[in-house]
């Protein structure tokens, strides 16, 4: 299906202030963007680099007043996502190199702290594929996903015990349960069309079969229309903006995905 997303920031600014902004898709194996709009207002010098996780960053400095960050992009992406049941878990030993890190603990993804619980969630389960939906049955059958509930990052271990938590909140219990059992997993941002209520998402993917297969424990359904712009270890590394110095919140947020034709 052909996508039109869009993003629209509004700031006031108190001081000429950094940012690094993470708003632009990339084309890559599931998803192909024919068409891209960045307009900042007013308009400023940006430098762009890619991370260390292969997505496009901005740097500028916002002068102070009001400025507006809005982004367009027509893309092509999957009807439906793929799902390979059976597909088998990877030995540490053959896994490689760059999906290493996805193993580790990190900030927002205690993963050192779930391997008895994943175990129990997935016992009898056939490693790999089948490890991982059964984790993300376990999610949507217990963790209440409720948008709007947090708005500022919750750890695995803390939405655990709350039991309720935005898609980004339940995406970090779902990662810290699959490195826990040695799969590797790494949260995505982006856009999700037809959600509801409409936002930015989150939801994560984990390295079985020899590749990446995408999960989203919010979603009742397998459906396609994902558009990713960051992937990372946790939140903490696919913030669409990081601003720095003294706090300047957006004033609006504005996000839209339509579809464009099929």
């Amino acid at each position: 299906m052909w996508l039109r997303t869009s993003c629209d920031l509004t700031f006031d600014i108190p001081e000429p202030t950094p940012f690094v902004l993470m708003l632009r898709p990339r084309s890559g194996a599931q998803q192909w963007i024919s068409r891209e709009e960045y307009r900042l207002e007013p308009c400023v010098p940006v430098h762009e680099f890619t991370d260390s996780y292969g997505n496009l960053c901005q740097r500028l400095v916002a002068p102070a007043g009001p400025f507006e960050v809005s982004i367009s992009a027509d893309v092509m992406t999957a009807d439906y996502i793929d799902q390979d049941f059976g597909a088998p878990f990877i030995e540490i030993q053959n896994l490689p190199d760059h999906v290493l890190s996805y193993l580790l603990p990190s900030r927002y993804c205690e993963s050192d702290r779930f391997h008895e619980m994943a175990s129990d969630i997935t016992a009898g389960v056939i490693p790999g594929y089948d490890q991982v939906a059964a984790i993300v049955n376990w999610l949507q059958t217990t963790i209440s996903f409720t948008p709007n509930s947090s708005n500022t990052p919750v750890s695995a271990a803390e939405v655990n015990i709350r039991q309720v938590g935005v898609c980004r909140d339940i995406a970090h219990l779902g990662i810290s349960m699959c490195r826990s059992l040695s799969i590797p997993a790494r949260m995505v941002v982006g856009f999700l069309y037809q959600l509801e209520p409409m936002d930015l998402h989150a939801w994560f993917e984990a390295y079985v079969g020899g590749r990446w297969y995408s999960f989203d424990a919010t979603q009742s359904e397998i459906k396609g229309g994902y558009v990713a712009i960051g992937y990372g270890r946790d939140a903490a590394d696919v913030a669409i903006y990081n601003q720095f110095g003294p706090p300047a919140y957006p004033l609006s947020q504005a996000v839209n995905v339509e579809l464009i034709r099929q």
